[in-house]
């Protein structure tokens, strides 16, 4: 049976969670597997429904009526996904949202992703967000009126257990892999008319080589937000191959590489780690939009 997005039969985690049934559609996937950039969809349209539900004041962005009146809106810093099983089409999955407190003045928003026959999970997510005024545009200490709105929902329960977040190394375009001349187009942009975590995603894997493309399947991606992105900005996607290993019995033997030194084909190796950083280059000086990271695992034959 279909249950509507906002029917209260969604809630979960003694009222503290929402779940959302997805069916999965051909247009969601590539060579028969779902995109990574419609799992994100996903993850986006679970967490604005959850918003809609338990948050009933709150605008499009997610802020609620004091925040408004304190031109606070919400930004994400930091957001982690790790998948061990893609969905094809035709298949069904749910997702689990719920948000917990992160530090003294941010949220962190968690998600699962099961299969809706049998209850796995296949997928986990986190991300943490921080208050911004919008007219400065910086960082905000959380009023204690907001946090009375919002408290209530947090819960302690964690996607990925993130004690001390591991922090991006920042890289150049002397790297391996640059891709010049992208930008924002309006199918790119979301409701709060900011570029959407989707074509992020889309402009890192730009850089990623065919040859891991076709033979390699993300197992985890970390992106870290420096800054906006604006309609006008062109952007560079660079990426450096950092690590590749082989996993035997639990242990990971990591072989570092000085793949300037390489061609294009991989090592015959079961995982394979991008360092991945947006950019838009100035004339002077450029300006980081999005760190990140991904890890590959051989596709299965």
């Amino acid at each position: 049976m279909s249950v509507a997005p906002l029917d209260v039969r969604n809630i979960i985690l003694d009222g503290y969670g929402y779940r959302q049934r997805f069916n999965v559609r051909s247009y969601e996937a590539e060579t028969k597997n779902i995109t990574i950039q419609s799992i994100f969809n996903f993850l986006e349209e679970a967490s604005w429904n959850y918003v809609r539900l338990f948050w009933v004041y709150a605008n499009e962005s997610g802020a609620t009526r004091r925040m408004i009146k304190n031109d606070l809106r919400w930004v994400v810093s930091r957001m982690e996904l790790q998948i061990d099983e893609y969905p094809n089409p035709g298949d069904q999955v749910d997702i689990d949202t719920w948000v917990g407190s992160s530090g003294k003045n941010g949220m962190r928003r968690d998600w699962e992703i099961k299969w809706a026959d049998t209850g796995k999970v296949f997928a986990r997510a986190t991300s943490t967000w921080a208050m911004v005024n919008q007219k400065t545009r910086r960082v905000w200490k959380m009023p204690d009126e907001v946090r009375a709105e919002i408290s209530h929902s947090f819960i302690e329960k964690q996607a990925i257990i993130q004690d001390h977040p591991k922090k991006l190394c920042k890289i150049d375009d002397n790297a391996r892999y640059v891709i010049s001349g992208l930008q924002p187009k309006r199918k790119d942009m979301d409701m709060n008319n900011c570029v959407s975590n989707k074509t992020y995603v889309d402009w890192m894997l730009e850089a990623i080589p065919d040859e891991c493309l076709n033979n390699y399947q993300l197992s985890k991606i970390i992106l870290e937000y420096r800054s906006e992105c604006k309609n006008s900005d062109v952007v560079q996607s660079i990426s450096e191959l950092g690590e590749v290993g082989i996993i035997e019995n639990g242990y990971q033997e990591n072989i570092h590489m000085n793949v300037n030194t390489q061609g294009d084909e991989l090592p015959n190796v079961r995982n394979n780690r991008y360092t991945h950083l947006l950019q838009v280059k100035g004339e002077s000086k450029c300006e980081e939009i999005v760190r990140g990271e991904t890890t590959w695992k051989k596709r299965l034959v």
